[in-house]
């Protein structure tokens, strides 16, 4: 008999079940449904991360389990880093269990994120389990007493190459234990030849689950006993707590307490619902905030910020004095507003405090960094801390599940109780950190001959705190509200991709470090990367307009490198691009809709990943609407693990980063962030999605380099520059609202 469906709890899962018995008897009022759900927690082990160990175990059913530090964002890592191991170990995919991010049993590879949990925590896993198939094989050479270059391993088992009566399974020869190996860094790895489960489209193994609602996010999560909290913080940027008043959550069925330490306030209920109503009737009387400046003129107030330190990241000849005299010349300036994750589901954590352990379920990317900045917020030493990774609805980057893993942490040490703290919406859109804004200037020359002389820019970027990635550099909500100090903002390594991709002769770049951001700054999806190359690719276009060349030929020019060449020239057959020097016929037009296509090209932080794209436009000029109908992608990311996987992750960049180029943007008054829901910062919608084809270029036993965030780097551009053919007008803000491309058209009119 299926259980009732309870509007308190109703999962994916019980939705599907139910939907054909709901249509007719409708839904249960029963709200006593209530659901432990998640993985039991296993025992510690070894996590050391020179450790074969700490990187899988071998049992004697013939499963492995890998232990990876990296986590699965939804990008399906967890199903590549499968793929790695099993062809690098030579077992069955099937057999392989994944652990990931778990601060007890996992080894720490970083965080997950700039782009490196393939390259990086893929390349760590495979010299681990290359280290141990060369064990074994070893080991069988002297169990059987056949030299080893006599052996061969297939789905697990060693086998004689001469004689078939001599073989034993990777079990046998583990029986249970471990390997007690420390992982050899020169240890063969397979050649490309003979992977038979890297480059095969293998499915996806958490799909089955979320289709079927049986997969735990963190936000399904459910301990015995536990409470339900939501942490209360003002909407003015900065205001201080002065009076807490909690007489009408009193009144509420399901009230537990008002916890305040200092300026963190929370209530605590015995259920979801009544920890939402609660929070609406608690009363705080909040001083004024610190204020914020004018939203119309930030980009103005940005480049007057005082600097930390200005850099030069590109020096090539003499730009200042190849600029002298030289009359073909561009000067331009671009912006790139300030945006947040907006994560579909908004961050939630659920800690427990118990005999002096503190465990915490958390979406993190940074599980094991977390560890550090939970001691700091709570108190309890750091090796009486456990992170367990568990899937967020919509996270990636560092958005508001930190914060909420640490509201979740505080709230248990001071209840010594489990805790469960969901963020609202608004929260989740204006508190969790921003990206800083962006301004570059640029500036650059042709020569006699047309092609590029002078190349110089000038970008505006957060200060990087984080030279070193240091966890405690990042401002924490509920660490701010103890009244720890903190830096202003967690980014780094905001300089990639300023550079110019292209051969020119005199280059001059400035990196100019502004001191302190106004909003809490974190990584959001190709950070740096994906205004620089904003930036680079839309100056590229102008260049090549002043030239009269055609933009795709002009960037070609300058480039020598085939595998760049290789990645346009993909992306032109796929679009069918038509080579012309000016712009599109339609873009003489005064009324009507105008079509028209642009190019963008990136090399990821000018040193892996290398990507093209061709975005096509509609331009409506009489209400200055874009629509992005379709874009091509000619990606190379070296060694391919999953084909199928790797069209995902372009497909999705592409989409994500349309609605980040047409529309996303953080909005504020003097006092505090007005972007808090859908409504205020929205987001792209299922029809206008355009039609994404994709040419993936494979390169077999190269380096496979990341793809969730090269391809993001090249679309705001590629669509500036289609809108330019389209119509003739610039648009160099992002984003590109309807009101900014009429008051584009309308200086063309003019």
């Amino acid at each position: 008999m299926n259980a009732p469906l309870s509007p308190s709890f109703l999962s994916r899962r019980q939705l599907l079940q139910g939907a054909a018995a709901a249509l007719v008897v409708g839904f249960s009022a029963d709200a006593s449904l209530a659901r432990t759900s998640g993985p039991a927690l296993a025992s510690p082990k070894s996590v050391a991360k020179d450790a074969v160990d700490s990187f899988l175990a071998m049992h004697a059913d013939g499963q492995v389990t890998i232990y990876v530090g990296k986590v699965d964002l939804g990008t399906g890592t967890k199903t590549a880093l499968a793929q790695i191991a099993a062809d690098e170990l030579d077992v069955p995919f099937a057999s392989i269990t994944m652990v990931m991010g778990d601060t007890a049993t996992t080894p720490d590879q970083w965080l997950t994120g700039a782009n490196l949990t393939i390259a990086q925590g893929g390349g760590e896993l495979r010299r681990a389990c290359a280290t141990a198939r060369h064990a074994l094989v070893a080991r069988a050479a002297e169990r059987l007493s056949v030299p080893a270059n006599d052996l061969v391993v297939a789905q697990g088992v060693i086998r004689s190459k001469t004689d078939a009566s001599k073989s034993l399974s990777y079990s046998a020869l583990v029986q249970g234990g471990g390997l007690g190996l420390k992982v050899d860094g020169k240890a063969a790895l397979k050649p490309a030849s003979e992977f038979k489960v890297v480059g095969t489209s293998v499915p996806r193994v958490d799909i089955p689950a979320k289709v079927s609602g049986e997969f735990v996010f963190v936000q399904d999560f459910r301990l015995p006993g536990m409470l339900h909290a939501r942490v209360i913080r003002p909407d003015d940027l900065g205001a201080k707590a002065l009076a807490v008043d909690d007489q009408a959550c009193r009144k509420i069925t399901g009230f537990v307490q008002t916890v305040r330490e200092g300026n963190f306030i929370a209530v605590v209920c015995k259920n979801e619902w009544s920890a939402v109503k609660a929070a609406r009737a608690l009363k705080v009387q909040w001083s004024a905030g610190t204020g914020l400046p004018d939203q119309a003129t930030v980009m103005d107030y940005w480049r007057q910020q005082p600097l930390a330190k200005q850099e030069v990241t590109q020096k090539v000849g003499d730009a200042p004095a190849a600029l002298a005299g030289v009359a073909r010349r561009v000067k331009a300036s671009y912006e790139f507003a300030v945006q947040t994750h907006a994560s579909l589901g908004p961050s939630c954590a659920v800690a427990d405090f118990k005999d002096g352990q503190l465990v915490v379920w958390s979406a993190s990317q940074a599980t094991h960094s977390m560890q550090t900045e939970l001691a700091a917020v709570t108190g309890i030493a750091e090796k009486n801390i456990r992170l367990v990774y568990l899937d967020g609805s919509g996270c990636y980057g560092r958005n508001g599940h930190e914060d909420a893993t640490a509201d979740a942490a505080l709230l248990a040490k001071l209840l010594g109780k489990p805790v469960r703290v969901q963020w609202m919406r608004d929260d989740e859109t204006a508190r969790a950190p921003k990206s800083p804004p962006r301004v570059m200037d640029m500036e650059g020359a042709l020569d006699a001959n047309g092609k590029l002389h002078v190349w110089s820019g000038d970008f505006y970027i957060a200060l990087n705190h984080i030279a070193a990635f240091k966890p405690l550099d990042f401002p924490l909500l509920a660490a701010t509200d103890l009244g720890q100090p903190k830096p202003g903002n967690w980014v780094g390594f905001l300089f990639q991709n300023s550079g110019a991709p292209y051969a020119v002769p005199n280059i001059l770049v400035n990196t100019r470090h502004v001191e302190k951001a106004f909003f809490r700054s974190s990584h959001l999806r190709s950070p740096g990367r994906i205004e620089n190359s904003f930036a680079n690719e839309s100056f590229m276009d102008e260049m090549a307009a002043l030239a009269g060349v055609d933009p795709a030929e002009f960037r070609m020019s300058h480039l020598s490198d085939p595998r760049a060449l290789a990645v346009i020239r993909a992306a032109l057959k796929l679009a069918g691009w038509e080579k012309r020097a000016g712009i599109s016929a339609d873009a003489s037009k005064r009324t009507g809709l105008a079509r028209g296509r642009g190019i963008s090209y990136v090399r990821y932080n000018n040193a892996t990943t290398y990507v093209a794209a061709v975005a096509e436009v509609e331009v409506d000029r009489a209400s200055g609407q874009v629509r992005v109908t379709r874009v091509c992608v000619g990606h190379d990311c070296g060694q391919i693990i999953n084909p199928d996987g790797l069209a995902n992750q372009i497909e999705g960049g592409v989409i994500q980063t349309v609605s980040r180029t047409l529309m996303e943007q953080v909005n504020w008054d003097r006092r505090k962030v007005t972007s808090v829901d859908w409504g205020s910062y929205p987001i792209l919608r299922f029809p206008d999605a355009p039609k994404v084809e994709v040419d993936m270029i494979n390169t077999p036993g190269d380096v496979a380099w990341g793809a969730g965030e090269p391809t993001p780097t090249a679309i705001p551009a590629a669509i500036a520059n289609a809108i330019y053919d389209a119509t003739g007008a610039r648009l160099r803000s992002i984003p590109i609202t309807a009101e900014k491309v009429k008051a584009a058209l309308a200086t063309i009119k003019a």
